[in-house]
């Protein structure tokens, strides 16, 4: 299961900061040489909660303009404060296999949303609504994604689709090394 949410950067006025900040919670970003283990999933599922697992995800967009200039960076970040497995003693590597597939969507569509940002020209004194259009239509193709990926699978139970996922993914992935986030 997935957890989709949508997170640009807003600038807000606000009062006064707390003299102690909280922090932000930890995030991973996607990497091919990080894969997801079963201590990364840190939160509780609620106890009526069905699902073996649950990954959130997010595609972390921050923009800018510096002298006119657009400049924006794309990131797929796993959340692991909001991110549970039911019972990490009785987890499988088959449903790890299937959570790091979520993950992998995420990274999947950052790395497509990267390549649209790359072939427009977007005008800072006009960002808006070009640049809304884009990510909430980008936003729109993942959440489908991760949904059809769960319903064809079976949430992972249908092993012959779950190959077919990992086996498309992983191709698509490759089409898209060039837009891959740099370290």
């Amino acid at each position: 299961m997935f957890v989709f949410s949508f997170l640009l950067p807003v600038l807000l006025l606000q009062g006064p900061q707390p003299a102690t900040p909280k922090p932000a919670p930890a995030l991973i970003g996607w990497s091919a040489n990080r894969p997801l283990t079963w201590a990364d999933f840190q939160a509780k599922p609620q106890p009526t909660e069905q699902l073996a697992a649950l990954t959130a995800a997010n595609i972390d967009v921050q923009v800018g303009c510096k002298d006119y200039v657009f400049s924006s960076e794309v990131k797929a970040v796993f959340i692991p404060t909001e991110s549970w497995v039911r019972d990490k003693g009785k987890a499988s590597p088959e449903l790890l296999r299937h959570e790091q597939l979520h993950f992998d969507i995420t990274e999947l569509h950052a790395r497509m949303l990267r390549q649209k940002i790359s072939l427009i020209k977007l005008d800072c004194e006009h960002l808006n609504p070009a640049f809304k259009n884009l990510t909430t239509a980008s936003f729109a193709a993942w959440k489908r994604e991760e949904f059809n990926y769960d319903r064809e699978s079976n949430h992972g139970l249908n092993t012959v689709k779950q190959t077919y996922w990992e086996a498309q993914v992983k191709q698509r992935l490759a089409l898209l090394e060039k837009f891959a986030s740099q370290p």
